[in-house]
């Protein structure tokens, strides 16, 4: 069974019911100075942390005396707005006694859509865990609308541990684990500590009720476990209202395990290896060489690009012999043109702006 203390990339996902009172619309800043402290405790032992946060629109809305149980879509981008400054605020100052540096990252569900943005997003995260910060995400409630939102954050967090190639993703809830019924409905609703693959019985046994602050229910929890798990991230489902909420569950707080299927570094591979190509490039023996011990693409070993591809898009990687795997591209087909035989160090001046060392980077490829 999965465990935090075994984790290598952690996601956390905080619901809005644990991190503001739903009474005064407040911030319980004693439990988010505990959460800092697990926190803080786990980035020590050399794990990465990303915190998935709802709670901009509740921080906001009680900050506006916006007093109603629904709000109008323009009236939750107003919330939004000014909470999401208070929910950065109070995660700074969370983490900051741990001398941790937080990051705000706010996203809509077109980011994962397009490949291209999806790429961006993804190396920005993975730049951010590199330098050592705690990544707040949020989906940016500001101008998301309810054709492109993601709709909760259950789904939002396993969007991101797919996308950064996380082992590990907690859901921090309100309710500590999946049952085979509503335990709020039904006292002889039965939890289970491990699922090891999602069932059409798993499914029916989903209910739909969420707390009044949050939007998910079990229903989205099952569907981000479904993700999650495919892509090789291990998911717990825990109640996390304790001060020390992740501490409590390496300790054996009730929880239920959704299991991984595989690692996240193979079933990124599949991923890629099984898209529709776009273009192909071909690289030189050295090149081909390097790329089978592990190193990314160069624009210096490239010498032939044909097809016509975005950034983002799949191509094959040809080597002398013949095709050697495939990759996502950080360049156009026409870019690639421009720089392929060249040194990294000119494409700001063939180009006109500074661009990625690499042209295909080892973790977009599949050989």
């Amino acid at each position: 069974m999965a465990t935090l203390s075994a984790s290598r990339r952690l996601v956390v996902k905080i619901g809005s019911a644990l991190l503001v009172d739903r009474d005064s619309g407040q911030l319980r800043a004693g439990w988010l100075a505990g959460l800092a402290t697990d926190v803080a405790a786990i980035k020590a032992r050399g794990t990465d942390v990303i915190l998935v946060s709802s709670g901009s629109i509740a921080l906001g809305r009680a900050a506006l005396g916006l007093d109603q149980d629904v709000l109008a879509l323009e009236q939750s981008q107003a919330a939004a707005a000014v909470g999401q400054i208070r929910l950065a605020r109070a995660y700074e100052e969370a983490l900051a006694p741990h001398r941790l540096t937080t990051a705000q990252v706010l996203v809509t569900l077109e980011d994962s859509a397009d490949r291209r943005r999806y790429l961006n997003s993804r190396a920005t995260l993975e730049q951010l865990l590199r330098l050592g910060t705690v990544p707040i995400v949020n989906e940016n409630d500001t101008v998301a609308t309810d054709e492109i939102r993601f709709g909760d954050n259950d789904r939002l967090a396993a969007q991101i541990a797919v996308s950064v190639g996380a082992d590990t993703l907690v859901l921090l809830s309100d309710v500590d684990g999946f049952y085979d019924c509503d335990p709020r409905l039904n006292k002889d609703a039965q939890r289970y500590d491990i699922i090891d693959k999602i069932t059409p019985e798993t499914e029916a046994m989903a209910g739909d009720v969420g707390s009044g602050l949050s939007k998910g229910g079990m229903k989205t929890k099952l569907m981000a476990a479904k993700t999650a798990t495919a892509a090789g991230c291990a998911l717990a489902i825990t109640e996390g209202s304790a001060m020390r909420p992740l501490s409590a569950l390496e300790n054996g707080a009730p929880a239920t395990w959704f299991t991984a299927q595989g690692d996240p570094h193979t079933a990124r591979k599949r991923w890629i290896a099984a898209m529709k190509p776009k273009g192909e490039i071909d690289v030189d023996t050295g090149a081909a060489l390097a790329l089978a011990k592990g190193k990314s693409l160069l624009p210096a070993g490239v010498i032939g690009v044909s097809g016509n591809f975005g950034r983002g898009d799949p191509v094959v990687i040809n080597g002398p012999a013949g095709s050697i795997g495939q990759g996502l591209s950080r360049y156009t087909s026409a870019e690639a043109v421009s720089i392929k035989g060249r040194q990294s160090s000119d494409i700001e001046g063939i180009l006109g702006y500074p661009g990625r060392a690499a042209l295909i980077h080892r973790d977009d490829m599949a050989i």
